[in-house]
Order: C-alpha cells, then structure tokens, then sequence
C-alpha cells in the first residue's frame, strides 16, 4: 500500500485496485484501477488536476507494466471527471445521460457558483475550498454506451451497467466478477449522505437492489472506506425513509423547504453532510408534483446552506 497524507492506494483482489481519499467531505472521491495483462481501466479522475497527478502517481507502479488504455467517468459530476485531460490518450467511456450532465455543468460553471456573494457561494467556496478549478480543460468521453458493456481488460472481464438515471441522470456501476468486486460510482456513499440529484427515488433503490444481486464481496464507494454488501442496504434504507417523509409533509400542505427543516433524520442523523436533506426533499416533491419548477445549482445549495450553517445564509 502506498500513501501520502490524505490519500491511500489500496491493492483488492485479481487486479482490482482503489485510490481511497481519506479526508472527508464534499468532493472527497474515489477512483479505481483494474490492470489487466498489458493494461488498465481507471474508474474515474478526481475533482481537480493535483489530487488526479497524485493519483496517476500513486498508481505508476501497477500502469508502468500495464498502461492505462480505458477510462469508465461513473456519472457526469466533476468530481468523477474533472481530471480526465490528464488520461486524455484513452479511450473515455460513459453513459448518455452522464454526458448530458458533463455539458451542463463543468469547472467554469463551479468557479461561477464560488464567486457568489450569496449563501449558495458562501457555503460553496467553505465546502470546495480544497479543491482548484483554474487550469481545468474539459475532456468529455469518446465512447458512449446503453444499458450494460462487456470489457476485456487485459484478459479480465469488466461490466458496465447504467443504471440510472437515480443520483445524476446516468449512473454506471463498475463489476469485476472474478474479484467479485463492484465500484458503484456515487450510488453508494459510505458514512455520508446520499444525494439525489436527479432521481427517482424508485430507480436509485432498484439500483442497490440490483447491485446487491451481483453478490460482490467488495464494494467500492464513490465516496469513503472501501465496505460490503451491508452499506447498500444502508444507502437504501435511507432513501426509502427519506422518501416515506417528505412524502408525508407533502401531502400534509408542507412546502419542501418546511419539510426539510422538519424532518428528523432519526438513525441517519450521523451520516456526513447530511444538509444534502434539503435536496432530496426537493427531488421527492418534484416526483409527486411534476409541474414544480427545478431549482438551479445556486438555489439548491442556498437550500443546503440554511441546514448546515444558518449563520452564513443571512
């Protein structure tokens, strides 16, 4: 295992490989390397071009012998793809919908949401500050695929699937069979909260359901410690109480923003940067009423902001 002080590469099972970002917090990702025979698919690049050099870097020793020819963004949210002009030789794969949120927003885009003196730009430049925008030329993927892909990655099996639309609008899973491993993208987040960008809910249960079918022994997170099958359940569970709340208020006459200030989150009340309420509550609302209008980027993290720190909404 080689590490730095905020970073660990993590060695699995037939040639299956993590880059685990052990600091926490929004935009805290992680990556993966399959390395096969000759070559390797990453899974995903990092939110900005120093923490994906140190990654690549972090990861030389195993591309030295087999160079990196394949990269799979899981979905379109910087964090999985800002780094991509460093692996730009490769092929780049993704889903459609996951390219539709690439074109939508990308590094200009955040460094914009950041200049803000608002409670959206505020809390945004207190929750990326560790991360640099500057310098960021977006490489989108050249290769996109529908439903599920097959790979032979240096003689190892690979399977894409999509399947979302859940946290974004395309969201892929990464199965290794013979590890028995999965790297699920942002479908799983491990001790912090799910977010749901996009939704349905429904879709993004069916999408544990179906990884928790796979019967991996590995799971690897878009976000924390490499877990189990157990943090599936987890993840599903809490977007299934999520759901039966607001749910509720909604048919109670709440507005979403009083639904998420009222809901306690019970036994989910220790998971990280669990102000992401304040959007799944949203997401719930335009399911039940379709003609809600969305909110942009900058309404929606002003909703977070009031949940996490009321003081700099004012």
């Amino acid at each position: 295992m080689a590490s730095d002080t905020t970073a660990q590469h993590v060695r699995l099972r037939r040639g299956c490989h993590v880059w685990h970002e052990t600091d926490r917090g929004w935009g805290m990702s992680n990556a993966g390397l399959v390395a096969g025979r000759g070559a390797s698919l990453l899974i995903d690049t990092l939110y900005d071009l120093r923490r994906t050099r140190r990654m690549l870097d972090g990861f030389a020793a195993v591309t030295a012998r087999a160079p990196i020819a394949t990269v799979v963004n899981t979905h379109g949210n910087g964090d999985h793809w800002f780094g991509n002009q460093l692996v730009e030789s490769a092929e780049i794969i993704a889903s459609r919908g996951s390219l539709a949120d690439m074109r939508q927003v990308g590094p200009a885009q955040m460094l914009g949401l950041m200049a803000g003196d608002t409670p959206a730009g505020r809390f945004t430049r207190r929750i990326f500050g560790p991360f640099d925008f500057s310098g960021i030329t977006p490489v989108l993927p050249n290769r996109l695929y529908e439903r599920d892909l097959t790979l032979d990655v240096g003689g190892i099996p690979v399977e894409l699937i999509d399947v979302g639309p859940a946290h974004t609008a395309g969201d892929t899973v990464v199965h290794v069979p013979d590890a028995r491993t999965v790297y699920t993208g942002d479908i799983v987040f491990a001790g912090s909260t799910p977010v749901v960008w996009y939704g349905p809910f429904d879709n993004w249960v069916a999408a544990c359901d179906r990884i928790i079918g796979l019967g991996a022994e590995t799971v690897v997170p878009g976000h924390g410690p490499v877990t189990t099958g157990a943090a599936l359940h987890a993840t599903r569970a809490y977007l299934e109480y999520v759901h039966e709340q607001a749910s509720k208020r909604h048919a109670a006459g709440m507005t979403a923003r009083e639904a998420a200030h009222d809901i306690p989150l019970g036994r989910f009340a220790g998971l990280e940067e669990s102000e992401r309420l304040a959007v799944n509550v949203h997401t719930v609302y335009r399911e039940l009423d379709p003609g809600l209008p969305p909110l942009d980027g900058p309404r929606l993290f002003g909703c977070m902001a009031e949940l996490a720190c009321p003081q700099i909404s004012l």
